[in-house]
């Protein structure tokens, strides 16, 4: 892991001279067979790497303290220079419940409160608070973000219901990356409805994360991306990532039957085509996975410079 994270380092400096504008990373506990760091405190020393970049990183809400958390994301605030940016996600690994002592059942309670707490405290005023899991009084945060009035959220959801709360609370709504493409057009729709019927404006930020891999050919792209994407999605299946989804998805079919419409995966015409039809429906900003646990430092090293000629240009 020391050595993949000095690989991850020079690939953080590599984006930036590129010309990509944010870096993003996920985030589990108790994640074996594969090992993952936590990323907040990754993100700390990364800042030294990324410039004016954006940072982007999913965070287990339901899982954390309000208080240590709104502490800790101000602080990289101030690293970064106001980059900052978290996505409040739910999670679905009873593992991870389990290990926090949280219920499914409170869990959504748990994520709001957090949230709700957390904007309040980084106002920098004095916060009086009673929530069912979390008590101050009479607090001040230790140290005020530079963004204002908070740094930015952009809100994770699977299921139709989630995307409609988030709608009518007005967030910013991160698309999925396991959700296939008529999927999430029908739910950006349906998020763009509701969020008007609440009284919210335009959407104006819409981003989205997919599993993504150019090559020169569209065979090449493709026999690279299979193992490691095969691999991964075993282990989402393993951990009930496809039960958490919409419909009836099912992340034990083959690859051929997963990838239709989910991974961005051939040379850079077959990848600017799909990410233009994600630009056509609205999505702004978008995370581009190009390595999965196992590949190669130099396999991800081509895939970013390929992409940077090849499909930067058509999109910036």
């Amino acid at each position: 892991m020391v050595q993949r994270f000095a690989d991850v380092l020079d690939l953080v400096r590599l984006g930036r001279e590129l010309g990509f504008e944010y870096i993003y990373t996920g985030h589990h506990y108790l994640t074996h067979p594969y090992q993952m760091m936590q990323p907040l405190p990754s993100l700390a020393r990364l800042a030294a790497e990324t410039g004016e970049m954006d940072m982007l990183s999913t965070i287990l809400m339901p899982l954390q303290n309000p208080i240590r958390l709104a502490e800790e994301v101000a602080t990289l605030d101030v690293i970064t220079n106001g980059h900052i940016i978290i996505a409040p996600a739910l999670g679905y690994r009873d593992e991870e419940y389990e290990a926090f002592g949280v219920t499914h059942e409170d869990r959504l309670r748990r994520m709001l409160e957090c949230m709700k707490l957390m904007q309040l405290l980084w106002t920098g005023e004095e916060v009086t608070f009673k929530g069912e899991f979390t008590q101050v009084t009479g607090v001040h945060l230790g140290i005020k973000p530079v963004q204002q009035p908070h740094p930015r959220m952009w809100m994770t959801a699977n299921g139709d219901g989630m995307v409609r709360r988030i709608a009518r609370m007005g967030y910013v709504w991160y698309l999925n990356p396991h959700g296939a493409f008529d999927t999430l057009a029908r739910q950006v729709e349906m998020y763009r409805a509701v969020r008007d019927e609440a009284g919210f404006g335009p959407v104006e930020t819409l981003p989205m994360s997919r599993e993504t891999f150019v090559a020169e050919t569209r065979q090449q792209a493709q026999d690279t991306a299979r193992p490691f994407l095969e691999s991964k999605y075993r282990t989402y299946a393993a951990w009930g990532q496809d039960k958490a989804m919409p419909g009836e998805e099912d992340f034990t079919q083959s690859f051929d039957e997963l990838s239709q419409g989910r991974f961005i995966v051939g040379d850079p015409d077959d990848v600017i085509a799909d990410l233009i039809k994600f630009k056509e429906i609205g999505v702004t900003h978008a995370s581009l996975r190009f390595g999965w646990p196992g590949t190669p430092k130099h396999v991800v090293e081509g895939a970013i410079r390929l992409a940077a000629k090849e499909v930067l240009p058509a999109l910036q």
